[in-house]
């Protein structure tokens, strides 16, 4: 490994950095568990606030697609030779099951293939590792180094006592 290749703790740091500049998901606690290229692994602490349907203590459906494309948008980053802006082309999520009340959501996410125009990725979300509430597929456009804003990895990467 090159020393500019980043290790699994410099993805773990950029990736928290990228998933707290996103105001939700710093409001709620998102956290990153592990990242790197293989795959991203998040975790958001469960609130009351995340109920769609208070009466019966059920996940609502918005929080489930937002955590699986955060999650797979994430994974895009480490799998790139340098990371790069990719907003979402498109997502579809697949629910098995509703999420309920008083427990983390994890997600985890990787990428399935690149190409020069897209970044084909898949995630899972579940509560309990053997119950799975839903399955995402996302795709992400590349913009290239000409549309990425100067200084991207480098903020990413920054030191954590470096002001942005």
């Amino acid at each position: 490994m090159s020393s500019d290749t980043p290790d699994a703790a410099a993805w773990r740091r950029a990736i928290t950095r990228f998933v707290t500049v996103i105001p939700h998901t710093r409001g709620f606690g998102l956290t990153v568990l592990e990242a790197g290229p293989e795959r991203v692994l998040l975790r958001l602490p469960w609130d009351d606030d995340l109920l769609g349907d208070s009466t019966r203590g059920l996940l609502h459906g918005g929080v489930a697609t937002m955590l699986l494309d955060t999650a797979c948008g994430s994974s895009v980053l480490p799998a790139l030779p340098e990371p790069e802006v990719c907003p979402t082309l498109d997502l579809r999520v697949d629910h098995y099951r509703p999420g309920v009340t008083g427990q983390d959501l994890h997600v985890e996410a990787r990428v399935v293939s690149v190409t020069a125009s897209v970044v084909f990725t898949e995630g899972r979300l579940w509560q309990r590792a053997e119950r799975p509430i839903a399955r995402g597929i996302a795709n992400f456009m590349r913009l290239g180094a000409r549309n990425t804003p100067p200084g991207f990895k480098q903020a990413l990467f920054a030191a954590e006592n470096d002001h942005d």
